[in-house]
């Protein structure tokens, strides 16, 4: 059966960043998880398939293999008539050309005499992130918005452990517990991960029977996120212990939850500061008026100076958006745009002329020469 290409599998370009990389695999994973998906075979076939690339796009030494040779460094076994390339028998090294030689360490701890490391020591969970998108008002003025989190945690009925209730982990008998299993090939002697308990150096002759064994479970919980007035677009809360759940009693991880602001019809933000074009008649400009703008906390009204030009920026100190450090907030800044009438009367062209004659002015004689 062809293999499909792991970069179409995950849904990736081929010059996918790792972190790409890593997005793409957890959300299909999250999709196909048997939990997720209880006796469904396509889906499980899919979960495999999903690990499978991701294993080798993951780590950048069995990446640069595949994208040179393909699938065929990955075969479990030889390919006939191929030549002795990387799907044939390397002797000592064929572990190395299949699995973009294995951990260094352990083979050079075996060359010298050390003992092989194992994988149980407490691990950190996975960080999750979350998108939230917030209207400008209530970004302004903060909430706290529930959101909904998929996530794995520790197992209520085995507390984490993965074991039957009455029974516990063993030491794994193929192993000894160290994780790792000796391979000679002449005068070679290899370290590989035990296959039986896949590295962790611990087995379980009891499953639980509420999470199959795996010690998680994967859940859907409803938080409650607390966004501080003021944030903007990019802006991250941080929620300490609530990823993904450790592993080997190791802690969870934390979860992200960044800020998304969508425009105001009438205000512009940069940085605290908040900004508004209003237009005024040439009454107001030249008599000045009060007139009333919008802010973030209602209508304000604003002194419009006898005298005004279109263009004039007017400030309204403490309108603008609270500081995230500190206390305080920024400004509004109003630019005001003389707004010409237009069709006039007779009678209204009269009195234009006549005040322009009692009141000679010419605002461009500086360009003169």
């Amino acid at each position: 059966m062809t293999k499909r290409d792991y970069y179409e599998v995950l849904g990736v370009p081929r010059n996918a960043s790792e972190r790409e990389i890593k997005r793409a695999y957890r959300k299909l994973a999250r999709k196909y998880h048997p939990d997720v998906n209880p006796g469904d075979p396509t889906a499980e076939a899919k979960f495999k398939e999903v690990n499978e690339a991701y294993e080798v796009l993951s780590d950048p030494g069995k990446r640069r293999q595949y994208d040179q040779f393909g699938h065929q460094p990955f075969a479990s076994a030889p390919t006939e008539g191929t030549g002795p390339g990387f799907g044939s028998d390397f002797g000592p090294f064929a572990d190395f050309a299949r699995g973009g030689f294995g951990d260094i360490g352990d083979l050079f701890s075996d060359i010298l005499g050390g003992q092989p490391r194992a994988t149980t020591a407490p691990q950190k969970g996975e960080d999750l992130h979350y998108s939230v998108d917030l209207n400008f008002e209530d970004a302004i003025r903060g909430l706290s918005p529930e959101i909904t989190v998929q996530k794995h945690v520790p197992c209520e009925v085995c507390q984490g452990s993965g074991a039957a209730v009455g029974s516990a982990p063993q030491s794994c008998p193929d192993c000894g517990g160290s994780g790792r299993r000796q391979v000679s090939r002449g005068i070679l002697s290899m370290a590989s991960p035990c296959p039986r308990c896949q590295g962790s150096g611990r087995v379980i002759l009891k499953p639980c029977q509420s999470c199959g064994g795996r010690g998680l479970v994967y859940r859907t919980e409803q938080l409650k996120v607390k966004i501080p007035p003021g944030v903007d677009t990019g802006s991250r809360i941080r929620l300490a212990g609530m990823g993904e759940a450790g592993r080997n009693g190791g802690p969870p991880g934390d979860l992200y939850v960044t800020t998304r602001v969508q425009p105001h019809p009438l205000l512009e933000r940069k940085g605290d500061n908040i900004y508004l074009t209003i237009p005024i008649t040439i009454t107001e400009a030249t008599l000045g008026a009060r007139v009333e703008v919008p802010t973030v906390d209602g209508m304000a009204t604003m002194v419009i100076p006898p005298g005004t030009s279109s263009g004039r920026v007017l400030r309204l100190r403490g309108k603008g958006v609270p500081h995230l450090k500190g206390s305080g907030r920024g400004d509004q800044y109003v630019t005001v745009k003389v707004v010409v009438p237009q069709n006039l009367d007779e009678r209204s062209q009269q009195l234009l002329r006549e005040f322009a004659r009692l009141n000679p002015m010419d605002p461009r004689r500086d360009l003169k020469t």
